[in-house]
């Protein structure tokens, strides 16, 4: 629940309203950086390491700080609020775009996977964007305000590529010039969280209410499934596209495909947006989210049928789409099933789990792309058959949850 839910909801939408565009533009500035690393982390990682198999290996890094970094952000942001967790995340980003360069200019591949670790407590303060858009806005402007923030990184779908493409041939050093930049666009987008007008959560009284513990949590039929539907849209949206760049450069085609192809991609995860919140509100969040589990297996099955330019370009469009319907869903279903004292414990438990899927997802996704079959066609395609039992996995809960008989939250 929102802190301010019993505030008039005209006066609470207008804090939160300013609050949204706060976190858009965040989303929209801070939010380029990923786009920019996951096109080129792969690639860097590839020029770095000793093993194409652990191409990928920074990517993974990545997410496993933001697992690892998820709940003490979210204790922390419970503690002094919104601000300074999300400052804690534009300095990780700074540092890990500096270390990263400076493994790159030294072709340190141990040094680069620490930049790549320290990217991550950035990603997972990007990860409560769309918590904190819920903390001052009313029941029925809830969902919208969720939606408005993703869809700010429909601008980082533009600026992270396009970005790519003026930086990591810019130095003699390849991709170095795109990890200078991501220092950039950490400094400037940090100025934005001075603007940021959400109120510090009151220190409980020694006789508020504790909540239910994080078993408890997870026992709840509702949270148990909004968190594995999160966990499964994201992971393998992410094991998709940590591969795609190696796959397409792979196949025969240059890097300025492969951010074309990932632009799309960004551009697909964060265009729906814009309309999802009403898509929610309209037909409910159960139906949202097993559409955008769907879509996902309609990505996989455009990218088995082939490696031509069109395969890669449908299915990755697919799979932001698929990614967006499941991944806002299953975050709006949260938000509405755990009270304001549960927020930090329950938030920090749902991104160490979430990320923790995505840990996994990025680590398969080098072995599956570049040590099965012997060729990029090969990775790829073990890489589109692996998202086929997860679905099955999320698809089986949301329907055991649709037949439950209602339950009050």
């Amino acid at each position: 629940m929102a802190l301010n839910d019993t505030a008039d909801p005209a006066q609470t939408d207008a804090r939160a309203r300013r609050n949204v565009t706060v976190l858009v533009l965040a989303q929209a500035i801070l939010g380029a950086q990923m786009p920019m690393i996951f096109t080129i982390g792969g690639l860097a990682g590839q020029s770095l390491a000793s093993n194409v198999c652990f191409a990928t290996l920074p990517i993974s890094l990545i997410v496993l700080g933001s697992m690892l970094s998820a709940t003490p952000v979210s204790a922390l942001m419970q503690r002094y609020g919104r601000r300074a967790g999300f400052l804690i995340g534009t300095t990780g980003g700074a540092l890990g775009g500096a270390i990263g360069a400076y493994g790159l200019y030294i072709a340190s591949f141990e040094l680069f996977l620490v930049g790549s670790f320290l990217t991550g407590i950035y990603m997972s303060a990007q990860g409560f964007y769309r918590f904190a858009a819920a903390d001052t806005a009313s029941d029925d402007f809830r969902p919208k305000a969720i939606s408005y923030v993703m869809a700010g990184g429909l601008a980082s779908a533009i600026i992270g590529p396009q970005l790519v493409k003026v930086t990591s041939q810019a130095i003699v050093i390849p991709f170095m010039g795109t990890y200078l930049a991501v220092i950039a666009v950490n400094v400037i987008g940090s100025v934005l969280f001075l603007f940021l007008d959400i109120p510090r959560p009151p220190r409980p009284s020694l006789d508020a209410p504790r909540g239910r513990s994080r078993m408890e949590l997870l026992q709840t039929p509702r949270i148990a499934v909004a968190v594995i539907c999160a966990m499964v849209s994201y992971a393998l949206m992410n094991l998709v596209m940590t591969s795609t760049p190696l796959a397409v450069v792979g196949c025969g085609f240059e890097e300025g495909i492969a951010a074309d192809v990932v632009t799309a991609h960004v551009l697909a995860m964060y265009v729906p947006s814009f309309f999802t919140g009403h898509l929610i509100a309209r037909f409910g969040v159960e139906k949202v989210v097993a559409a955008g589990l769907a879509i996902l297996a309609a990505a996989g099955v455009v990218a088995l049928q082939g490696v031509e330019l069109e395969n890669f370009f449908v299915a990755l469009i697919l799979l932001g789409v698929g990614w967006n319907f499941g991944f806002i869903g299953a975050t709006t279903m949260l938000a509405g099933a755990h009270e304001a004292h549960e927020r930090g414990r329950m938030q920090g438990l749902n991104d160490l789990l979430v990320f923790g899927g995505v840990t996994v997802a990025s680590l398969a996704s080098g072995g599956l792309m570049n040590c099965s079959g012997g060729s990029a066609e090969a990775g790829w395609e073990a890489v589109n058959l692996a998202m086929a039992p997860f679905l099955m996995l999320a698809g089986g809960a949301l329907i055991w949850l649709m037949f439950r008989p209602k339950e009050p939250v």
